[in-house]
Protein backbone atom coordinates (compact mmCIF):
# COMPACT_ATOMS: atom_id res chain seq x y z
CA UNK A 1 0.00 0.00 0.00
CA UNK A 2 1.24 3.78 -1.06
CA UNK A 3 -0.01 7.30 0.24
CA UNK A 4 0.50 9.77 -2.32
CA UNK A 5 0.58 13.17 -0.22
CA UNK A 6 -0.42 16.87 -1.55
CA UNK A 7 -0.73 20.00 -0.59
CA UNK A 8 0.60 22.23 2.54
CA UNK A 9 2.75 20.05 5.15
CA UNK A 10 0.12 22.01 7.76
CA UNK A 11 -2.73 21.83 6.51
CA UNK A 12 -5.93 19.97 7.77
CA UNK A 13 -5.64 16.68 6.84
CA UNK A 14 -8.01 14.82 4.29
CA UNK A 15 -7.49 11.02 3.64
CA UNK A 16 -9.22 9.94 0.56
CA UNK A 17 -9.83 6.34 -0.05
CA UNK A 18 -11.01 4.70 -3.78
CA UNK A 19 -13.55 2.62 -4.70
CA UNK A 20 -13.57 -0.87 -6.16
CA UNK A 21 -10.60 -1.56 -8.22
CA UNK A 22 -9.89 1.70 -9.15
CA UNK A 23 -6.77 3.04 -9.42
CA UNK A 24 -5.93 6.48 -6.81
CA UNK A 25 -5.31 8.84 -9.87
CA UNK A 26 -8.43 8.06 -12.07
CA UNK A 27 -10.40 7.87 -9.00
CA UNK A 28 -9.59 11.09 -7.59
CA UNK A 29 -6.31 13.25 -9.98
CA UNK A 30 -9.44 15.45 -11.33
CA UNK A 31 -10.09 17.23 -7.70
CA UNK A 32 -6.63 16.65 -6.00
CA UNK A 33 -5.96 19.83 -7.49
CA UNK A 34 -8.73 21.50 -6.46
CA UNK A 35 -8.32 20.08 -2.59
CA UNK A 36 -4.61 20.53 -2.64
CA UNK A 37 -4.89 24.35 -2.18
CA UNK A 38 -6.34 23.98 1.52
CA UNK A 39 -5.50 20.47 2.81
CA UNK A 40 -3.14 18.20 3.21
CA UNK A 41 -4.63 15.60 1.04
CA UNK A 42 -3.55 12.33 1.10
CA UNK A 43 -4.76 9.69 -1.14
CA UNK A 44 -4.33 5.50 -0.30
CA UNK A 45 -3.31 3.48 -3.45
CA UNK A 46 -4.27 0.38 -1.71
CA UNK A 47 -2.23 -3.13 -1.93
CA UNK A 48 -2.67 -4.63 -5.59
CA UNK A 49 -3.61 -1.57 -7.44
CA UNK A 50 -0.49 0.58 -7.63
CA UNK A 51 1.33 -0.06 -10.36
CA UNK A 52 5.28 0.79 -8.75
CA UNK A 53 4.44 -2.49 -6.40
CA UNK A 54 4.49 -5.74 -6.92
CA UNK A 55 1.44 -6.98 -4.22
CA UNK A 56 -2.22 -7.96 -3.82
CA UNK A 57 -4.77 -7.35 -1.93
CA UNK A 58 -5.70 -9.25 0.66
CA UNK A 59 -8.34 -8.28 2.86
CA UNK A 60 -10.46 -5.31 4.19
CA UNK A 61 -8.78 -5.63 7.40
CA UNK A 62 -5.14 -5.86 6.46
CA UNK A 63 -5.61 -2.79 4.61
CA UNK A 64 -7.03 -1.15 7.01
CA UNK A 65 -4.90 -1.90 9.91
CA UNK A 66 -2.08 -0.57 7.17
CA UNK A 67 -3.54 2.74 6.90
CA UNK A 68 -4.32 2.89 10.70
CA UNK A 69 -0.40 2.55 11.33
CA UNK A 70 0.39 5.21 8.42
CA UNK A 71 -1.86 8.20 9.89
CA UNK A 72 -0.30 7.14 13.71
CA UNK A 73 3.26 7.52 12.13
CA UNK A 74 3.21 10.28 9.73
CA UNK A 75 0.27 12.38 11.64
CA UNK A 76 0.16 10.91 15.31
CA UNK A 77 -3.26 9.24 15.17
CA UNK A 78 -5.51 11.94 14.17
CA UNK A 79 -6.70 13.39 10.69
CA UNK A 80 -9.48 15.91 10.01
CA UNK A 81 -11.48 13.98 7.19
CA UNK A 82 -11.12 10.85 5.55
CA UNK A 83 -13.92 10.19 2.28
CA UNK A 84 -14.40 7.11 0.61
CA UNK A 85 -15.65 6.68 -2.73
CA UNK A 86 -17.82 3.90 -2.55
CA UNK A 87 -15.62 0.79 -1.26
CA UNK A 88 -13.58 3.24 -0.02
CA UNK A 89 -16.90 3.96 2.48
CA UNK A 90 -16.71 0.67 4.03
CA UNK A 91 -13.32 1.79 4.54
CA UNK A 92 -14.47 5.01 6.37
CA UNK A 93 -16.63 2.72 8.59
CA UNK A 94 -14.10 0.95 10.00
CA UNK A 95 -11.54 2.99 10.88
CA UNK A 96 -14.10 5.33 13.02
CA UNK A 97 -15.68 2.09 14.80
CA UNK A 98 -12.09 0.61 15.48
CA UNK A 99 -11.00 3.84 17.12
CA UNK A 100 -7.31 3.05 15.88
CA UNK A 101 -6.95 6.18 15.06
CA UNK A 102 -9.49 9.68 15.58
CA UNK A 103 -11.01 11.76 12.59
CA UNK A 104 -13.06 14.75 12.89
CA UNK A 105 -15.34 13.59 9.87
CA UNK A 106 -16.03 10.78 7.76
CA UNK A 107 -17.98 10.84 4.29
CA UNK A 108 -19.12 7.93 2.72
CA UNK A 109 -19.07 8.64 -1.37
CA UNK A 110 -22.80 6.91 -2.25
CA UNK A 111 -21.10 3.47 -0.48
CA UNK A 112 -23.82 0.50 -1.33
CA UNK A 113 -22.26 -1.13 2.06
CA UNK A 114 -23.15 -4.31 0.88
CA UNK A 115 -22.67 -7.51 3.17
CA UNK A 116 -23.26 -11.16 2.78
CA UNK A 117 -22.45 -14.78 4.78
CA UNK A 118 -19.58 -16.29 2.48
CA UNK A 119 -21.59 -18.79 0.50
CA UNK A 120 -23.15 -15.82 -0.85
CA UNK A 121 -20.16 -13.71 -0.98
CA UNK A 122 -18.52 -16.52 -2.85
CA UNK A 123 -21.09 -17.08 -5.52
CA UNK A 124 -21.40 -13.15 -6.31
CA UNK A 125 -17.60 -12.70 -6.47
CA UNK A 126 -17.15 -15.87 -9.48
CA UNK A 127 -20.35 -14.14 -10.56
CA UNK A 128 -18.84 -11.00 -11.43
CA UNK A 129 -15.29 -11.34 -11.40
CA UNK A 130 -15.37 -12.80 -15.09
CA UNK A 131 -16.77 -9.37 -16.02
CA UNK A 132 -15.33 -6.86 -14.20
CA UNK A 133 -11.62 -8.39 -14.38
CA UNK A 134 -11.58 -7.31 -18.00
CA UNK A 135 -12.31 -4.02 -17.66
CA UNK A 136 -9.56 -3.46 -15.12
CA UNK A 137 -6.81 -5.34 -16.91
CA UNK A 138 -7.54 -4.22 -20.07
CA UNK A 139 -9.82 -0.79 -19.95
CA UNK A 140 -12.74 -2.43 -21.84
CA UNK A 141 -14.83 -5.37 -21.61
CA UNK A 142 -13.91 -8.28 -23.88
CA UNK A 143 -17.36 -9.68 -24.26
CA UNK A 144 -19.21 -8.40 -26.87
CA UNK A 145 -22.42 -8.65 -24.88
CA UNK A 146 -21.13 -6.53 -22.44
CA UNK A 147 -19.43 -4.39 -24.41
CA UNK A 148 -22.97 -3.34 -26.24
CA UNK A 149 -24.66 -3.25 -22.89
CA UNK A 150 -21.93 -0.21 -21.74
CA UNK A 151 -22.44 1.80 -25.75
CA UNK A 152 -25.95 1.92 -25.45
CA UNK A 153 -25.29 3.20 -21.11
CA UNK A 154 -23.26 5.49 -22.87
CA UNK A 155 -25.49 6.74 -24.71
CA UNK A 156 -28.46 6.97 -22.95
CA UNK A 157 -26.70 8.11 -19.52
CA UNK A 158 -23.75 10.28 -21.77
CA UNK A 159 -20.96 11.84 -19.50
CA UNK A 160 -21.50 10.18 -16.54
CA UNK A 161 -20.85 6.52 -17.63
CA UNK A 162 -17.77 7.88 -19.62
CA UNK A 163 -16.77 9.85 -16.47
CA UNK A 164 -17.19 6.62 -13.87
CA UNK A 165 -15.34 4.29 -16.49
CA UNK A 166 -12.40 6.60 -15.78
CA UNK A 167 -12.21 6.40 -12.64
CA UNK A 168 -11.07 2.66 -12.70
CA UNK A 169 -8.01 4.65 -14.48
CA UNK A 170 -7.71 2.94 -17.53
CA UNK A 171 -6.05 -0.59 -18.74
CA UNK A 172 -3.42 -1.94 -15.87
CA UNK A 173 -2.23 -5.15 -16.68
CA UNK A 174 -0.31 -5.10 -13.37
CA UNK A 175 -3.52 -5.54 -11.56
CA UNK A 176 -4.05 -9.30 -10.93
CA UNK A 177 -7.39 -11.40 -10.97
CA UNK A 178 -6.83 -12.31 -7.44
CA UNK A 179 -6.43 -9.17 -6.42
CA UNK A 180 -9.74 -8.17 -7.82
CA UNK A 181 -11.12 -11.37 -6.17
CA UNK A 182 -9.92 -10.45 -2.76
CA UNK A 183 -10.97 -7.32 -2.47
CA UNK A 184 -14.26 -7.65 -4.04
CA UNK A 185 -15.10 -10.92 -1.62
CA UNK A 186 -13.47 -9.23 1.39
CA UNK A 187 -15.48 -6.04 1.54
CA UNK A 188 -18.64 -8.30 1.59
CA UNK A 189 -17.81 -10.68 4.36
CA UNK A 190 -16.23 -7.88 6.66
CA UNK A 191 -18.77 -6.81 9.01
CA UNK A 192 -19.75 -3.23 9.86
CA UNK A 193 -20.74 -2.56 12.84
CA UNK A 194 -24.57 -1.21 13.57
CA UNK A 195 -24.89 1.77 15.78
CA UNK A 196 -21.80 3.07 14.98
CA UNK A 197 -21.18 6.20 17.44
CA UNK A 198 -17.64 7.66 18.64
CA UNK A 199 -18.04 10.69 20.10
CA UNK A 200 -15.57 13.84 18.26
CA UNK A 201 -16.61 11.92 15.05
CA UNK A 202 -19.32 13.32 12.99
CA UNK A 203 -20.73 11.22 9.94
CA UNK A 204 -21.72 12.60 6.59
CA UNK A 205 -23.18 10.55 3.43
CA UNK A 206 -23.41 11.52 0.04
CA UNK A 207 -26.95 9.46 -0.62
CA UNK A 208 -27.03 9.09 -4.74
CA UNK A 209 -31.19 8.87 -4.66
CA UNK A 210 -30.87 6.95 -7.66
CA UNK A 211 -29.65 4.17 -6.33
CA UNK A 212 -32.49 3.49 -4.47
CA UNK A 213 -34.07 3.93 -1.45
CA UNK A 214 -32.79 0.79 0.87
CA UNK A 215 -29.49 2.62 1.06
CA UNK A 216 -30.91 4.99 3.23
CA UNK A 217 -32.09 2.57 5.87
CA UNK A 218 -28.80 0.64 5.38
CA UNK A 219 -26.57 4.03 6.34
CA UNK A 220 -29.14 4.18 9.09
CA UNK A 221 -28.71 0.95 10.41
CA UNK A 222 -24.46 1.42 10.50
CA UNK A 223 -24.10 4.69 11.44
CA UNK A 224 -26.45 6.68 14.94
CA UNK A 225 -26.38 10.12 13.33
CA UNK A 226 -25.46 10.11 9.85
CA UNK A 227 -26.11 13.43 8.22
CA UNK A 228 -27.06 12.43 4.76
CA UNK A 229 -26.83 14.76 2.18
CA UNK A 230 -29.52 13.98 -0.56
CA UNK A 231 -28.74 14.28 -4.05
CA UNK A 232 -30.84 13.62 -7.21
CA UNK A 233 -27.54 11.53 -8.74
CA UNK A 234 -26.31 8.27 -9.53
CA UNK A 235 -23.60 6.63 -7.85
CA UNK A 236 -20.72 8.79 -6.97
CA UNK A 237 -22.01 10.75 -10.33
CA UNK A 238 -21.09 13.78 -8.38
CA UNK A 239 -17.52 13.18 -7.62
CA UNK A 240 -17.21 11.75 -11.29
CA UNK A 241 -18.87 14.59 -13.48
CA UNK A 242 -19.45 17.62 -11.09
CA UNK A 243 -15.52 18.01 -9.39
CA UNK A 244 -15.96 21.41 -8.72
CA UNK A 245 -19.51 21.02 -6.83
CA UNK A 246 -18.07 17.77 -5.02
CA UNK A 247 -15.08 19.43 -3.94
CA UNK A 248 -17.31 22.57 -2.38
CA UNK A 249 -19.13 20.12 -0.43
CA UNK A 250 -16.61 18.57 1.14
CA UNK A 251 -15.06 21.51 1.66
CA UNK A 252 -18.38 23.24 3.24
CA UNK A 253 -18.49 19.96 5.33
CA UNK A 254 -14.42 19.76 6.99
CA UNK A 255 -14.67 23.43 7.09
CA UNK A 256 -16.56 23.99 9.54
Amino acid sequence: MKVYEFGPENGPVLLLLPGTCCHWKGNFGHVIPLLERQFRVLCVSYDGFDETEETEFSTMLEETEKIEAYIQCHYGGHIRAAYGCSLGGSFVGLLVSRQIIRMDYGILGSSDLDQASRFAATLQTDLLLPMIYPLVRDGEFKNRFLQTLMEKCTAQMGDYVKAFTRMFGGARLYVTKKSCKNQFYSDLVTPLPEGIDVPGTEIHIFYALKMGKKYRTRYEQHFAHPIIHEQDLQHEELLACYPEQWVELVSSIVDR
